[in-house]
């Protein structure tokens, strides 16, 4: 009875290291079907910028893609809170990549080829941003005052996006060479999938 009972005890053991086994086995597939699909669903969103071009041409298409933004946005009613919601975490969730990539490489190569006073000017609209974001975040959705907030925000947008498409970048893109701009264009998709 004895020997049946250790018997049967180490069949349990082996048993349980086996599920213990397979639980492990079962996790460490579901961690890696996760990190495959994030890695996926990362390059679909950086994909649109990727796929543009130079990053001059990337970032172009960015300020495109949030200016459709605005206008679902500024096509709500005070009815529409949650399609609100949900436009402006699109749109944060958009400027945050985009300021990423440029305040971490565009930004600084501004500074490398002598335009530190338009690199700082850049950085300090990205300030102004963010400060939209917050104001309207935390403004009631259905407020009167929403799209016009909103209104003064595609305008600054529209004012900084135009300086950098019409002035400030293409005098950077001309005053590097060709490698340059390849690598600034890897460096600044690169930055992009981070938030993507």
């Amino acid at each position: 009875m004895a020997t049946q009972t250790r018997a049967k005890s180490k069949s349990q053991q082996a048993g349980g290291h086996a599920s213990t086994g397979a639980v492990i086995g079962a996790a460490a597939a579901g961690v890696a079907i996760g990190l495959i699909a994030n890695l996926g669903r990362k390059a679909a969103v950086q994909a649109p910028t990727i796929l543009a071009g130079d990053w001059d041409e990337a970032l172009a298409a960015e300020h495109a893609a949030v200016l459709k933004l605005f206008d679902a946005l500024q096509a709500t009613t005070d009815r529409n809170t949650t399609k609100r919601s949900m436009l402006l975490m699109q749109m944060k969730h958009s400027l945050a990549k985009h300021a990423l990539q440029e305040e971490n490489t565009i930004y600084p190569a501004l500074r490398d080829a002598g335009q530190t006073e338009q690199a700082d000017h850049l950085n300090h609209d990205h300030g102004y941003v963010k400060q939209f974001l917050y104001d309207l975040e935390n403004m009631p959705k259905d407020s009167p005052a929403f799209l016009e907030k909103v209104a003064e925000f595609r305008r600054a947008i529209e004012e900084h996006a135009g300086e950098e498409e019409n002035t400030i970048f293409p005098a950077l893109k001309s005053r590097l060479s060709e490698e340059q701009n390849k690598k600034l264009t890897f460096a600044m998709n690169k930055e992009g999938l981070k938030l993507a």
